[in-house]
């Protein structure tokens, strides 16, 4: 008679801790979790222009050309 009695308070307790279990379970998961906030804005990002170097124009007139003359060096 003990074996029975104590093998049905194994099955009751058994039970018990599964139901409970289950029961965690299924509160968790009906559980509503907030909504994540939405993702702040990027910040634009910086724009950048190409800008080319201002070219010369040539010349149209010339001064006149210089005479170099080259002088040898002494020894």
């Amino acid at each position: 008679m003990g074996i029975f009695i104590l093998l049905l308070l194994f099955g009751l307790c058994f039970f018990g801790v599964y139901v409970a279990k289950l029961a965690w379970i299924g509160f968790c998961a009906r559980r509503k979790k907030p909504a994540p906030p939405p993702p702040p804005p990027a910040p634009p990002e910086p724009v950048y222009y190409i800008v080319e170097r201002k070219k010369r124009t040539a010349k149209t007139t010339y001064s006149e050309p210089k005479k170099i003359i080259f002088e040898e060096k002494p020894k």
